[in-house]
């Protein structure tokens, strides 16, 4: 189900108003290489999530008191939620409130995809946790969901961060108009969403007066995303805490290119 441009407009206020003031926020102690590669100090809980808009959702709550910050996942086409559920599990251990999406069918596109991820990020409001900090949502996903995260990056410029594994799309035109914080991550040996054909692209679509980042890795498959494996992780839990916590002690990790990213361009530093 499509947000109304009504709804979208309204998310995007919100959020707007209230991210205009100052974050830092810092959850968990102080990183250092060996501790953002494996899972953060946090227990999670992990239940499913009610809502309309999307197939089902499991919501992975930190055991902490929080606020969190909010990040909504969406598989790729043809795959369940299971796939994202790794990555996205490791990402709640360091300090996030994480809603992994099955969607409303697998066949699914982006734009379809994009819509769900903001009506998942709409569901976990409502259920009005107070460790959720409704003022700072992001929006991630693999594939068909990463062409799907950026398209809802493009609606949503109230978003404070997303994050786009091996992303596919049929077009970049709606990435002109991207202001959010965008991660890309790409894999050398993927030939289903190829990153000359893919990433690239889309890196290239989003203003150079955006906050950006792409990130190719030597020998990874277009499945990459389906562990929590290394350097994606890390580079996911790093983006998502320099711009959704405004925890600017994980800039070190974004700043300095990783020996097994083959490409790595940004519009950093961070």
């Amino acid at each position: 189900m499509k947000l109304s441009r009504f709804a979208a407009a309204a998310l995007t206020a919100c959020l707007m108003g209230a991210t205009t003031g100052a974050m830092a926020v810092e959850n968990g102690p102080a990183p250092t290489m060996a501790s953002i590669t494996k899972d953060g100090s946090y227990t999670i809980t992990s239940t499913a999530l009610k809502g309309t808009g999307f197939g089902s959702a499991t919501i992975h709550v930190p055991n902490g008191t929080g606020p969190f910050a909010l990040v909504a996942v969406c598989p790729g086409f043809v795959s369940p939620e299971s796939s994202i559920t790794a990555i996205s599990k490791r990402l709640a251990t360091h300090g996030f409130v994480v809603v992994t999406i099955a969607t409303t069918t697998l066949l699914d596109f982006p734009s379809s995809r994009a819509s769900q991820i903001l009506a998942a990020l709409k569901a976990a409001v409502a259920t009005n946790n107070p460790k959720i900090d409704v003022s700072r949502q992001v929006a991630s996903g693999w594939s068909m969901g990463g062409g799907g995260t950026l398209e809802a990056a493009a609606s949503t410029p109230g978003l404070v961060a997303a994050v786009a594994y091996a992303p596919w799309n049929t077009s970049s035109t709606k990435y002109k108009s991207i202001t959010v914080p965008s991660l890309i991550l790409g894999g050398t040996a993927d030939t289903i969403a190829p990153v000359s054909g893919h990433s690239q692209k889309f890196y290239d679509a989003i203003p150079a007066s955006t906050k950006k980042e792409l990130a190719v890795i030597e020998g990874a498959s277009h499945f990459f995303p389906n562990s929590a494996g290394e350097p994606q992780s890390y580079t996911n839990i790093s983006w998502v805490k320099r711009f959704a916590d405004g925890d600017t002690r994980f800039s070190q990790f974004l700043n300095t290119q990783d020996p097994k990213f083959t490409t790595w361009l940004s519009t950093g530093p961070f």
